[in-house]
């Protein structure tokens, strides 16, 4: 069964359908949150993502019943340096171009873009509706197509196979370490690859350690990226099923 997606409609639309509904989707936004811009360059491509000002507003917007249930955090409404240094990386290598890609807990959709920007087909992926508005919104204003799916990476139902599944920053809880491993075995083609991107948390190394149990080979890319006036240490964790 394959996933239920919205596609972020671009291809064949005039640019002046695409800023209406631009116009449209940020009134929509801006009467729910106060909204954050920032600018990316990655390779030769100018980038633009709307996320939230302050996640920390949203707190109080978190219905108690559905946190007992679900503890879900906002982190969805932040840009973490470890998805544009992904990001960056996609866009430089080239090496997601053509491929069927999914990314697991994309927030604002950074990393969507920028491997659907380089010619990937990409479905986009949180467990948050809220993320997936955002996402809709940056993937218009990028001028790039993709599709959206809410996904909670603890339940991944199917058999749609992707060439590569791509995470930034997504090794935060103990508890999460598991169902993300098992995702990613779940959602990848034979022959294909992860891409996890990560500051260098203490909990990688026990993901690794799980990553290799469930018969995955890893190979690592140790990169820096900077964030305002700080230098932020970020690993790139490539997964590929280790060869019988």
């Amino acid at each position: 069964m394959p996933f239920e997606r919205y596609t972020v409609p671009v291809m064949g639309r005039l640019d002046a359908a695409i800023d209406d509904e631009l116009a449209r989707l940020r009134a929509e936004l801006v009467a729910e949150y106060d909204l954050r811009e920032v600018s990316h360059r990655f390779g030769q491509s100018d980038f633009t993502f709307l996320s939230v000002l302050d996640s920390y507003a949203l707190l109080d917007r978190i219905d108690p019943a559905a946190f007992v249930k679900d503890e879900q955090m906002p982190y969805w409404a932040e840009i973490w340096p470890a998805a544009v240094t992904l990001s960056r990386q996609i866009v430089q290598t080239g090496e997601l171009a053509g491929k069927s890609v999914l990314e697991l807990g994309a927030g604002v959709g950074m990393a969507s873009i920028a491997a659907a920007k380089t010619g990937a087909r990409v479905l986009c992926t949180d467990y948050s509706t809220e993320a997936l508005k955002f996402v809709a919104f940056n993937a218009l204003k990028n001028r790039v197509q993709l599709d959206t799916c809410r996904l909670d990476w603890r339940l991944v139902k199917g058999d749609e196979k992707f060439d590569a599944v791509i995470a930034a920053d997504v090794l935060y809880e103990r508890l999460n370490l598991l169902p993300i491993v098992t995702a990613i075995n779940a959602l990848l083609a034979p022959g294909g690859s992860a891409y996890i991107a990560d500051p260098r948390r203490r909990l990688a190394d026990q993901f690794l350690e799980l990553v290799h149990e469930n018969g995955f080979e890893v190979a690592e890319t140790r990169m820096f990226d900077a964030d305002g006036d700080q230098t932020v240490a970020v690993t790139i964790y490539k997964l590929q099923r280790a060869k019988v």
